[in-house]
């Protein structure tokens, strides 16, 4: 049960009410709402990051369910792991993301991306052994938006975890790539 409630929109000022009513009915967004001012630009500043990021859809699926994963955080899990198969994850990959780095299932590029986004997490600044082979790989664009992709995921788990939002059941609404 969620720590404080989550916001009703028919009790919310007009702008978060109409923007809740454009999104999917969620206790991400209920509980985000909370935040009048920020709601509106976090909105669309995550939504820019799944949508418009020149990052890989995939690889960025599987760094924001790495994240998930090493901030024990289920409703992250649970939202981003059918966003992942729609990208192209595979059912085994998606399950390995939990026990990585203890499989071998990911290309060398997914790894170069696992292996930053573990150190980014545990450590706020990559190390250079982590940096240098995936910056051959990525254009500066793309380290930049991944880099802040795995930092809203970050902040956005530590929310979920620490206001307890509820899973969605899971049949639930949840967050498409296709609006």
């Amino acid at each position: 049960m969620a720590r404080i409630p989550y916001v009703d929109p028919a009790d919310a000022p007009e702008k978060v009410a109409d923007l809740l009513q454009q999104l999917p009915a969620m206790n991400v967004f209920r509980m985000l709402a909370h935040a009048a001012p920020e709601f509106r630009r976090f909105v669309a500043f995550s939504d820019a990051l799944l949508r418009k990021s020149a990052v890989d859809k995939w690889l960025l699926e599987l760094a924001i369910l790495r994240v998930g994963h090493l901030s024990n955080a289920p409703y992250e899990i649970q939202q981003h792991e059918p966003m992942a198969a729609a990208v192209g994850g595979t059912a085994e990959k998606i399950a390995a993301i939990a026990s990585w780095p203890e499989t071998d299932v990911f290309n060398e590029v997914e790894t170069l991306i696992l292996r930053y986004t573990d150190d980014v997490v545990a450590n706020v600044r990559a190390s250079d052994a982590t940096f240098r082979p995936l910056a051959e790989r990525m254009d500066h664009q793309q380290m930049v938006e991944l880099t802040m992709s795995i930092g809203c995921y970050m902040m956005v788990s530590r929310l979920l975890n620490t206001f307890d939002v509820d899973l969605e059941a899971a049949d639930g609404p949840a967050i498409t790539l296709d609006r």
